[in-house]
């Protein structure tokens, strides 16, 4: 199964609601913030599904996936 197209399209369109990084787009994000919820427990929610999601894309490398999507 391939990734969920709607929760890739979020993550170039949806802004951090809190925090340091408060209106930054999610694909934005720096790693190391990505990390840091890592360590800490993504929330258990939509936002912890696309942070999580954002930060195994980051770790792998993978970001040229959301280019396409950035366009839309």
């Amino acid at each position: 199964m391939g990734p969920n197209p709607e929760i890739l399209l979020s993550l170039v369109k949806t802004k951090m609601p809190f925090g340091k990084y408060k209106d930054r787009l999610i694909c934005d994000l720096p790693v190391s913030y990505l990390e840091w919820f890592q360590r800490k427990g993504f929330p258990k929610s939509k936002l912890g599904i696309q942070l999580e999601t954002m930060f195994e894309i980051k770790i792998n490398g993978l970001e040229d996936l959301l280019n396409p999507l950035k366009k839309k």
